[in-house]
Protein backbone atom coordinates (compact mmCIF):
# COMPACT_ATOMS: atom_id res chain seq x y z
CA UNK A 1 0.00 0.00 0.00
CA UNK A 2 1.38 3.37 -0.94
CA UNK A 3 1.94 6.00 1.80
CA UNK A 4 -0.86 8.25 0.55
CA UNK A 5 -3.48 5.51 0.79
CA UNK A 6 -2.18 4.44 4.19
CA UNK A 7 -2.47 8.00 5.46
CA UNK A 8 -6.05 8.18 4.16
CA UNK A 9 -7.21 5.05 5.95
CA UNK A 10 -5.50 5.98 9.22
CA UNK A 11 -7.32 9.33 9.17
CA UNK A 12 -10.55 7.53 8.33
CA UNK A 13 -10.03 5.11 11.21
CA UNK A 14 -9.62 8.00 13.65
CA UNK A 15 -12.77 9.65 12.31
CA UNK A 16 -14.74 6.42 12.74
CA UNK A 17 -13.38 6.11 16.26
CA UNK A 18 -14.76 9.53 17.15
CA UNK A 19 -18.28 8.56 16.05
CA UNK A 20 -18.98 5.06 17.41
CA UNK A 21 -22.42 3.50 17.04
CA UNK A 22 -23.92 0.44 18.72
CA UNK A 23 -25.06 -2.71 16.93
CA UNK A 24 -27.97 -2.11 14.60
CA UNK A 25 -27.57 1.68 14.75
CA UNK A 26 -24.55 2.22 12.48
CA UNK A 27 -26.23 4.94 10.41
CA UNK A 28 -23.49 7.59 10.45
CA UNK A 29 -20.73 4.98 10.17
CA UNK A 30 -22.29 3.35 7.10
CA UNK A 31 -22.84 6.67 5.34
CA UNK A 32 -19.27 7.87 6.06
CA UNK A 33 -17.76 4.67 4.70
CA UNK A 34 -19.95 4.77 1.60
CA UNK A 35 -18.95 8.40 1.00
CA UNK A 36 -15.27 7.54 1.41
CA UNK A 37 -15.37 4.78 -1.20
CA UNK A 38 -17.47 6.83 -3.61
CA UNK A 39 -15.11 9.81 -3.29
CA UNK A 40 -11.89 7.84 -3.66
CA UNK A 41 -12.68 4.94 -6.03
CA UNK A 42 -14.76 3.96 -9.05
CA UNK A 43 -16.23 0.90 -7.33
CA UNK A 44 -19.98 0.40 -7.34
CA UNK A 45 -21.45 1.09 -3.90
CA UNK A 46 -24.81 -0.48 -3.00
CA UNK A 47 -26.84 0.47 0.07
CA UNK A 48 -28.55 -2.59 1.58
CA UNK A 49 -30.29 -0.86 4.49
CA UNK A 50 -28.35 -1.69 7.63
CA UNK A 51 -25.22 -2.63 5.67
CA UNK A 52 -23.65 -2.03 2.27
CA UNK A 53 -21.16 -3.43 -0.16
CA UNK A 54 -18.70 -2.09 -2.71
CA UNK A 55 -17.89 -4.16 -5.75
CA UNK A 56 -16.21 -4.62 -9.07
CA UNK A 57 -18.21 -7.00 -11.23
CA UNK A 58 -16.71 -9.15 -13.98
CA UNK A 59 -19.38 -11.05 -15.88
CA UNK A 60 -19.11 -14.82 -16.05
CA UNK A 61 -16.71 -15.20 -13.11
CA UNK A 62 -17.00 -16.55 -9.61
CA UNK A 63 -16.48 -13.91 -6.98
CA UNK A 64 -14.37 -13.39 -3.90
CA UNK A 65 -15.60 -11.40 -0.89
CA UNK A 66 -14.02 -9.62 2.06
CA UNK A 67 -15.90 -8.49 5.16
CA UNK A 68 -15.49 -5.82 7.83
CA UNK A 69 -17.76 -5.10 10.82
CA UNK A 70 -18.89 -1.58 11.73
CA UNK A 71 -20.37 -1.60 15.26
CA UNK A 72 -18.93 -0.35 18.54
CA UNK A 73 -19.45 -1.38 22.19
CA UNK A 74 -21.28 0.09 25.21
CA UNK A 75 -17.98 0.89 26.94
CA UNK A 76 -16.61 4.30 28.02
CA UNK A 77 -13.61 5.55 26.04
CA UNK A 78 -11.24 5.75 28.99
CA UNK A 79 -8.35 7.09 26.86
CA UNK A 80 -7.03 10.62 26.42
CA UNK A 81 -6.42 10.55 22.67
CA UNK A 82 -6.99 13.28 20.03
CA UNK A 83 -9.69 11.23 18.31
CA UNK A 84 -11.48 10.02 21.45
CA UNK A 85 -15.12 8.93 21.21
CA UNK A 86 -17.59 11.79 21.22
CA UNK A 87 -20.42 9.51 22.33
CA UNK A 88 -20.78 9.01 26.07
CA UNK A 89 -20.65 5.35 27.07
CA UNK A 90 -19.91 4.08 23.54
CA UNK A 91 -16.52 3.41 21.95
CA UNK A 92 -14.69 1.23 19.46
CA UNK A 93 -13.14 -1.15 21.96
CA UNK A 94 -13.10 -4.14 19.61
CA UNK A 95 -11.31 -2.44 16.73
CA UNK A 96 -14.09 -2.54 14.17
CA UNK A 97 -13.06 0.99 13.18
CA UNK A 98 -9.73 -0.55 12.14
CA UNK A 99 -11.38 -3.44 10.34
CA UNK A 100 -13.43 -0.99 8.23
CA UNK A 101 -10.41 1.21 7.54
CA UNK A 102 -8.42 -1.81 6.34
CA UNK A 103 -11.21 -2.86 3.97
CA UNK A 104 -11.34 0.69 2.65
CA UNK A 105 -7.60 0.32 2.08
CA UNK A 106 -8.36 -2.69 -0.11
CA UNK A 107 -10.95 -0.59 -1.97
CA UNK A 108 -8.28 2.03 -2.73
CA UNK A 109 -5.85 -0.61 -3.99
CA UNK A 110 -8.50 -2.53 -5.93
CA UNK A 111 -9.44 0.61 -7.83
CA UNK A 112 -5.98 0.63 -9.43
CA UNK A 113 -5.74 -3.14 -10.04
CA UNK A 114 -6.60 -5.29 -13.03
CA UNK A 115 -8.46 -8.18 -11.38
CA UNK A 116 -10.15 -10.70 -13.66
CA UNK A 117 -12.89 -11.77 -11.27
CA UNK A 118 -15.76 -10.18 -9.38
CA UNK A 119 -14.88 -8.73 -5.98
CA UNK A 120 -17.26 -7.75 -3.17
CA UNK A 121 -16.35 -5.76 -0.06
CA UNK A 122 -19.02 -6.29 2.61
CA UNK A 123 -19.37 -3.69 5.37
CA UNK A 124 -21.53 -5.44 7.94
CA UNK A 125 -23.55 -4.20 10.88
CA UNK A 126 -24.22 -5.78 14.30
CA UNK A 127 -21.35 -8.21 14.72
CA UNK A 128 -21.36 -7.83 18.50
CA UNK A 129 -24.90 -9.25 18.77
CA UNK A 130 -24.44 -12.00 16.18
CA UNK A 131 -27.19 -10.60 13.96
CA UNK A 132 -25.29 -8.83 11.20
CA UNK A 133 -23.62 -11.73 9.43
CA UNK A 134 -26.74 -13.85 9.72
CA UNK A 135 -28.68 -11.17 7.84
CA UNK A 136 -25.97 -10.69 5.20
CA UNK A 137 -24.98 -14.31 4.57
CA UNK A 138 -27.65 -15.13 1.96
CA UNK A 139 -26.02 -12.49 -0.25
CA UNK A 140 -23.06 -14.82 -0.86
CA UNK A 141 -24.96 -17.39 -2.90
CA UNK A 142 -27.04 -14.74 -4.62
CA UNK A 143 -23.86 -13.24 -6.11
CA UNK A 144 -22.05 -16.50 -6.87
CA UNK A 145 -19.35 -15.74 -4.31
CA UNK A 146 -17.05 -18.73 -3.91
CA UNK A 147 -14.86 -17.68 -0.97
CA UNK A 148 -14.82 -15.03 1.77
CA UNK A 149 -12.16 -13.61 4.09
CA UNK A 150 -11.97 -11.39 7.17
CA UNK A 151 -9.44 -10.51 9.83
CA UNK A 152 -9.61 -9.56 13.47
CA UNK A 153 -6.99 -7.71 15.44
CA UNK A 154 -5.90 -9.69 18.50
CA UNK A 155 -3.80 -8.85 21.53
CA UNK A 156 -1.36 -11.32 23.05
CA UNK A 157 0.45 -12.13 19.78
CA UNK A 158 3.57 -10.34 18.47
CA UNK A 159 2.75 -7.08 16.72
CA UNK A 160 2.10 -7.60 13.03
CA UNK A 161 2.15 -11.39 13.21
CA UNK A 162 -0.44 -13.25 11.13
CA UNK A 163 -2.22 -15.85 13.23
CA UNK A 164 -4.07 -18.66 11.48
CA UNK A 165 -5.90 -21.85 12.38
CA UNK A 166 -7.50 -24.49 10.19
CA UNK A 167 -10.95 -25.70 11.25
CA UNK A 168 -12.48 -24.42 14.48
CA UNK A 169 -11.28 -20.87 15.22
CA UNK A 170 -13.87 -19.44 17.62
CA UNK A 171 -16.55 -21.00 19.80
CA UNK A 172 -20.33 -20.90 19.53
CA UNK A 173 -22.23 -18.91 22.16
CA UNK A 174 -25.62 -17.52 23.06
CA UNK A 175 -27.20 -15.43 25.78
CA UNK A 176 -29.94 -17.05 27.87
CA UNK A 177 -32.08 -15.23 30.43
CA UNK A 178 -34.16 -17.33 32.84
CA UNK A 179 -37.07 -15.38 34.33
CA UNK A 180 -38.80 -16.54 37.53
CA UNK A 181 -42.24 -15.07 38.25
CA UNK A 182 -43.97 -15.26 41.64
CA UNK A 183 -46.17 -12.84 43.56
CA UNK A 184 -45.06 -9.67 45.35
CA UNK A 185 -46.24 -8.91 48.87
CA UNK A 186 -45.45 -6.64 51.79
CA UNK A 187 -42.04 -7.46 53.24
CA UNK A 188 -43.68 -8.00 56.64
CA UNK A 189 -45.94 -10.69 55.17
CA UNK A 190 -43.78 -12.72 52.74
CA UNK A 191 -46.03 -15.76 53.27
CA UNK A 192 -48.77 -13.94 51.34
CA UNK A 193 -46.61 -13.78 48.23
CA UNK A 194 -44.22 -16.01 46.29
CA UNK A 195 -40.73 -14.53 46.45
CA UNK A 196 -38.52 -16.06 43.70
CA UNK A 197 -35.26 -15.28 45.53
CA UNK A 198 -34.80 -18.82 46.80
CA UNK A 199 -35.51 -20.26 43.37
CA UNK A 200 -32.92 -17.89 41.88
CA UNK A 201 -30.33 -18.88 44.47
CA UNK A 202 -31.00 -22.59 44.04
CA UNK A 203 -30.85 -22.22 40.27
CA UNK A 204 -27.42 -20.56 40.37
CA UNK A 205 -26.06 -23.34 42.57
CA UNK A 206 -27.72 -25.91 40.33
CA UNK A 207 -26.00 -24.39 37.30
CA UNK A 208 -22.65 -24.95 38.98
CA UNK A 209 -23.51 -28.58 39.70
CA UNK A 210 -24.81 -29.13 36.16
CA UNK A 211 -21.76 -27.49 34.67
CA UNK A 212 -19.46 -29.84 36.59
CA UNK A 213 -21.21 -32.84 34.98
CA UNK A 214 -20.03 -31.59 31.59
CA UNK A 215 -16.37 -31.60 32.63
CA UNK A 216 -14.14 -32.46 29.70
CA UNK A 217 -16.75 -31.54 27.06
CA UNK A 218 -15.50 -27.96 26.65
CA UNK A 219 -18.71 -26.30 27.81
CA UNK A 220 -18.61 -22.92 29.50
CA UNK A 221 -21.47 -21.21 31.36
CA UNK A 222 -20.97 -17.71 32.75
CA UNK A 223 -23.49 -15.92 34.98
CA UNK A 224 -23.45 -12.32 33.71
CA UNK A 225 -26.37 -10.76 35.59
CA UNK A 226 -28.68 -11.52 38.51
CA UNK A 227 -31.72 -9.43 39.46
CA UNK A 228 -34.38 -9.96 42.11
CA UNK A 229 -36.88 -7.21 42.92
CA UNK A 230 -35.46 -3.81 43.84
CA UNK A 231 -33.75 -2.17 46.81
CA UNK A 232 -37.05 -1.45 48.53
CA UNK A 233 -37.15 -2.81 52.09
CA UNK A 234 -40.91 -2.77 52.31
CA UNK A 235 -41.55 -5.14 49.38
CA UNK A 236 -41.03 -8.86 49.09
CA UNK A 237 -40.33 -9.18 45.33
CA UNK A 238 -42.41 -11.15 42.89
CA UNK A 239 -39.94 -11.54 40.05
CA UNK A 240 -36.30 -12.26 39.40
CA UNK A 241 -34.02 -13.34 36.60
CA UNK A 242 -30.60 -14.78 35.87
CA UNK A 243 -28.74 -14.09 32.61
CA UNK A 244 -26.13 -16.53 31.39
CA UNK A 245 -23.73 -16.86 28.48
CA UNK A 246 -23.57 -20.42 27.19
CA UNK A 247 -20.46 -21.31 25.20
CA UNK A 248 -19.14 -24.44 23.49
CA UNK A 249 -16.89 -25.49 20.66
CA UNK A 250 -19.91 -26.74 18.72
CA UNK A 251 -23.45 -25.44 18.44
CA UNK A 252 -24.98 -28.84 19.15
CA UNK A 253 -23.21 -29.15 22.50
CA UNK A 254 -24.25 -25.60 23.38
CA UNK A 255 -27.89 -26.31 22.51
CA UNK A 256 -27.89 -29.56 24.51
CA UNK A 257 -26.46 -27.80 27.53
CA UNK A 258 -29.04 -25.02 27.14
CA UNK A 259 -31.83 -27.58 27.14
CA UNK A 260 -30.46 -29.05 30.38
CA UNK A 261 -30.30 -25.57 31.91
CA UNK A 262 -33.94 -24.94 31.03
CA UNK A 263 -35.00 -28.31 32.42
CA UNK A 264 -33.17 -27.51 35.66
CA UNK A 265 -34.91 -24.14 35.98
CA UNK A 266 -38.33 -25.68 35.34
CA UNK A 267 -37.74 -28.26 38.04
CA UNK A 268 -36.64 -25.62 40.56
CA UNK A 269 -39.54 -23.32 39.64
CA UNK A 270 -41.94 -26.16 40.37
CA UNK A 271 -40.38 -26.82 43.76
CA UNK A 272 -40.77 -23.15 44.73
CA UNK A 273 -44.21 -22.60 43.16
CA UNK A 274 -43.08 -19.86 40.78
CA UNK A 275 -43.39 -19.55 37.04
CA UNK A 276 -40.44 -19.64 34.65
CA UNK A 277 -39.83 -18.36 31.12
CA UNK A 278 -36.84 -17.94 28.83
CA UNK A 279 -35.33 -15.37 26.50
CA UNK A 280 -32.42 -16.02 24.14
CA UNK A 281 -30.29 -13.50 22.27
CA UNK A 282 -26.81 -12.87 20.80
CA UNK A 283 -26.62 -16.24 19.06
CA UNK A 284 -23.27 -17.07 17.43
CA UNK A 285 -22.43 -20.29 15.59
CA UNK A 286 -18.90 -21.64 15.82
CA UNK A 287 -16.46 -20.14 13.32
CA UNK A 288 -14.75 -22.80 11.21
CA UNK A 289 -12.15 -21.77 8.64
CA UNK A 290 -11.74 -23.86 5.49
CA UNK A 291 -8.23 -25.41 5.25
CA UNK A 292 -7.74 -24.40 1.60
CA UNK A 293 -8.62 -20.78 2.37
CA UNK A 294 -6.36 -20.75 5.44
CA UNK A 295 -3.48 -21.93 3.24
CA UNK A 296 -4.14 -19.03 0.86
CA UNK A 297 -3.84 -16.62 3.80
CA UNK A 298 -0.63 -18.31 4.91
CA UNK A 299 0.87 -18.11 1.43
CA UNK A 300 -0.14 -14.45 1.14
CA UNK A 301 1.46 -13.60 4.47
CA UNK A 302 4.67 -15.49 3.72
CA UNK A 303 4.98 -13.83 0.30
CA UNK A 304 4.92 -10.49 2.17
CA UNK A 305 7.62 -11.68 4.56
CA UNK A 306 5.28 -11.62 7.57
CA UNK A 307 5.59 -13.81 10.64
CA UNK A 308 2.94 -16.56 10.53
CA UNK A 309 1.80 -18.26 13.73
CA UNK A 310 -0.40 -21.34 13.93
CA UNK A 311 -2.92 -20.76 16.71
CA UNK A 312 -2.78 -23.84 18.96
CA UNK A 313 -6.41 -23.80 20.09
CA UNK A 314 -9.67 -22.09 19.27
CA UNK A 315 -10.51 -18.73 20.82
CA UNK A 316 -13.35 -18.94 23.36
CA UNK A 317 -14.83 -15.62 22.27
CA UNK A 318 -17.41 -15.82 19.48
CA UNK A 319 -17.42 -14.16 16.06
CA UNK A 320 -20.43 -13.99 13.77
CA UNK A 321 -18.25 -14.58 10.68
CA UNK A 322 -19.21 -18.21 11.21
CA UNK A 323 -22.59 -17.48 9.56
CA UNK A 324 -20.82 -16.83 6.25
CA UNK A 325 -18.86 -20.05 6.40
CA UNK A 326 -22.08 -22.00 6.80
CA UNK A 327 -22.73 -20.85 3.21
CA UNK A 328 -19.36 -21.00 1.43
CA UNK A 329 -15.65 -21.70 2.09
CA UNK A 330 -13.70 -18.97 3.83
CA UNK A 331 -11.19 -18.05 6.48
CA UNK A 332 -10.74 -15.59 9.29
CA UNK A 333 -7.21 -14.70 10.33
CA UNK A 334 -5.84 -12.61 13.16
CA UNK A 335 -3.20 -9.89 13.25
CA UNK A 336 -1.27 -9.46 16.46
CA UNK A 337 -1.52 -6.11 18.26
CA UNK A 338 1.44 -6.96 20.48
CA UNK A 339 2.11 -9.51 23.20
CA UNK A 340 1.45 -7.00 25.99
CA UNK A 341 -1.05 -4.84 24.13
CA UNK A 342 -4.31 -4.04 25.99
CA UNK A 343 -7.03 -6.62 25.37
CA UNK A 344 -10.09 -5.87 23.27
CA UNK A 345 -13.31 -5.01 25.16
CA UNK A 346 -11.35 -3.04 27.79
CA UNK A 347 -11.19 0.73 28.36
CA UNK A 348 -7.41 0.68 27.84
CA UNK A 349 -7.68 -0.63 24.27
CA UNK A 350 -7.45 1.25 20.97
CA UNK A 351 -6.90 -0.29 17.54
CA UNK A 352 -3.21 -0.48 16.63
CA UNK A 353 -2.75 1.64 13.49
CA UNK A 354 0.59 -0.03 12.80
CA UNK A 355 -1.17 -3.22 11.63
CA UNK A 356 -3.47 -1.51 9.11
CA UNK A 357 -1.04 -1.81 6.20
CA UNK A 358 -0.54 -5.54 6.84
CA UNK A 359 -4.29 -6.24 6.79
CA UNK A 360 -4.81 -4.39 3.51
CA UNK A 361 -1.71 -5.96 1.95
CA UNK A 362 -2.90 -9.49 2.73
CA UNK A 363 -6.32 -8.72 1.26
CA UNK A 364 -4.58 -7.51 -1.93
CA UNK A 365 -2.45 -10.66 -2.10
CA UNK A 366 -5.54 -12.84 -1.74
CA UNK A 367 -7.00 -11.10 -4.79
CA UNK A 368 -3.93 -11.96 -6.82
Amino acid sequence: MNPENLSKIISLRHELHEHPELSGHETWTKRRLMNFIEANTRLAVVDCGKWFYASRYVEGTTAIAFRADMDALPIDEGLDIPYASRVHGVSHKCGHDGHCAALCGLALELDAMDVQRSVYLIFQHAEETGQGAQECSSFLRERNISEIYAFHNWSGFPEGSIVIRQGLCQCASQGLTVKFTGQASHASEPEKGRNPSFAVGRFIMGIKELYEKYEGRKILCTVVNVRVGSKNFGISPGDGEVSLTLRAEREQDMRTFGQDVQALSENIAGQHSVGVSFETQDYFPETVSTPECVMKVKNAAESLGLNVIDMPEAIRASEDFGWYMKQIPGAIFYIGNGENYPAIHTTEYDFNDRILRKAADIFVKLLK
